[in-house]
């Protein structure tokens, strides 16, 4: 991200890095399965005859517990016909109608369907017996502007096992804390095109991070359902908290729309035309391997404010695109995070000996979430860094293409459209390579379909890439790694094989797409 940043230094005015959209999910764990529901029922001396008409008055007094305060305050409870309509879009306008600017905006309700239990009467068993069933019920979301994050949403299911959702904005959040320190800023929709102290806002960004979540999530819980003490009296059933999806966006704010439009197509065509598949998965932390058996995906959309790109490993997702015309955002979305690690103790385990396990949904894991999320932003914004988007291809490739020295021999030229140099040239860009560098071996399994055990043939391989190593040392698109028998590409080489490597991959549609 550094060099992105320092190649357009003269057109970027602030940097900001954090979360954007945050989904948690709340969970009695303890009835969240039908052996542990069936042991509350077995305490509380529940008959599975009498399950139904049981359950019917927990969410009888969930509901007329939830809708109290909105009745007390006078705001309005909206049932609506479809689970599709825009619930974000008719609490804002409600918002709007009525000047909220503080507290409960309103209710929604709506029927959807989710994960719950049910009674099924076995004939063969010949008995009765709890099963988890898709089921429908009815849902009711609570939107209010909090005095911490700002408008934001919560949801409860009504039957059991009452699960809870709570959605935030990490940005609307910001703009709060800014308020409140005072610091002016230009916002349009959700995202900021102009920071007094951009340094400030981001010290506020970063100690989102602190802050005591299990408490301010326990709080929301208690405004959707303010019965759950009385409903489940001293049975200990906390809600266990965990991060169903996170945003983490690193929005860089130009100067003016017109200061990032010079760029962005350029940026947009690359993207589509040059990433490969193991550039995306590295981008989103993945080592690249045969055994991966997961879809990889790289798309862009024209949305009414600009173009959109965005690549996808299996739930996981990073994409780049402009807000508000003068924002670019890099903006990672992880919904599975076990693809990455986190250093720590085993569940149940904490004097344990801490260990890279995988990450879990647990907040527990949320600053490590957020470590990697931004890691992969800084790489994607590093390997776009090299994409010249002034210069003329035949400018940037003409020295390589002619004879040079290199310690008083003579090295011949580059040929960047010639089969086997273009074949070199896409193998030592492979994204894989970027931090550590690679060797003359990487380079054989990359060039040579198949592994050869004899000896004279692993001389002759070894022999060829030596000499092909000596040839982009020469041009100087790559350098040795000190002390190390490894190489890593120049910024030079970066810039030069990326503009060539996208030539070879572009078709006139999709230039004519780009430029459109």
């Amino acid at each position: 991200m550094k060099r992105f940043i320092a190649r357009h230094a003269e057109k970027i005015i602030g940097v900001l890095s954090g979360f954007d959209r945050l989904v948690f999910r709340g969970t009695l764990r303890k009835i969240a399965f039908v052996s542990g529901l069936m042991g509350f029922l077995w305490k509380r001396q529940v008959l599975l005859k009498d399950f139904g008409a049981w359950a019917q008055t927990l969410t009888k007094r969930l509901i007329e517990t939830s809708r109290a305060e909105a009745e007390r305050l006078g705001r309005p409870i909206v049932y609506l016909q479809s689970s599709r309509t825009d619930k974000e879009a008719e609490a804002r306008k409600i918002a709007a109608r009525d000047s909220v600017t503080d507290g409960l905006i309103a209710v929604l309700e709506c029927v959807e369907s989710f994960q719950g239990f049910e009674i099924y009467r076995n004939r063969d068993a010949k008995k009765l017996q709890l099963v988890p069933r898709i089921r429908k019920c009815k849902v009711l979301y609570h939107y209010f502007i909090d005095p911490i994050f700002g408008f934001m949403n919560a949801r409860i299911q009504t039957w059991l096992p009452f699960n809870i959702q709570i959605c935030i904005n990490g940005r609307e959040w910001l703009a709060c804390q800014m308020n409140s320190a005072g610091i002016r800023y230009t916002r349009r929709d959700n995202c900021f095109t102009k920071i007094d102290n951009v340094q400030r806002a981001q010290d506020l960004l970063d100690g989102q991070l602190r802050l005591p979540w299990p408490s301010h999530l326990q709080r929301i819980a208690r405004i959707l359902n303010p019965a759950h003490g009385e409903m489940f009296q001293d049975a200990g059933f906390d809600y266990y908290w965990s991060v169903h999806q996170s945003e983490w966006a690193t929005d860089l704010m130009f100067q003016d729309a017109a200061s990032l439009a010079t760029i962005y197509q350029g940026l947009i065509l690359h993207g589509m035309t040059t990433f490969a598949s193991a550039d995306v998965m590295r981008f989103l932390g993945r080592k690249v391997h045969g055994a991966f058996q997961g879809e990889i995906v790289s798309d862009f959309k024209n949305r009414p404010e600009g173009v959109r790109i965005k690549h996808r490993v299996g739930a996981n997702s990073i994409k780049l695109y402009d807000k508000q015309g003068s924002v670019l955002r890099t903006e990672t979305t992880l919904n599975d995070p076990s693809d990455f690690k986190v250093f720590r103790c085993k569940e149940g385990d904490g004097s344990g000996k801490c260990e890279w396990l995988p990450m879990r949904k647990g907040i527990a894991d949320l600053h490590r979430r957020a470590q990697v999320s931004q890691a992969s932003n800084e790489r994607y914004l590093d390997a776009l860094s090299s994409v010249d988007t002034a210069t003329p291809i035949g400018d940037l490739v003409r020295d390589i293409c002619r004879p040079t020295q290199w310690k008083g021999k003579r090295v011949r030229a580059l040929r960047p459209w010639d089969a086997h140099d273009l074949e070199l040239l896409d193998a030592v860009s492979q994204g894989g390579f970027t931090v550590n560098g690679f060797r003359n071996r990487d380079l054989q399994s990359l060039l040579y379909d198949r592994v050869t055990e004899n000896h004279d043939e692993k001389r002759r391989r070894s022999g060829r890439v030596t000499r092909l190593i000596r040839i982009l040392r020469a041009h100087h698109l790559i350098k040795k790694v000190n002390a190390t028998h490894r190489y890593i590409l120049t910024q030079t080489g970066r810039d030069l094989i990326t503009a060539i490597l996208q030539t070879q991959r572009l078709t006139l549609k999709q230039i004519q797409k780009a430029v459109a």
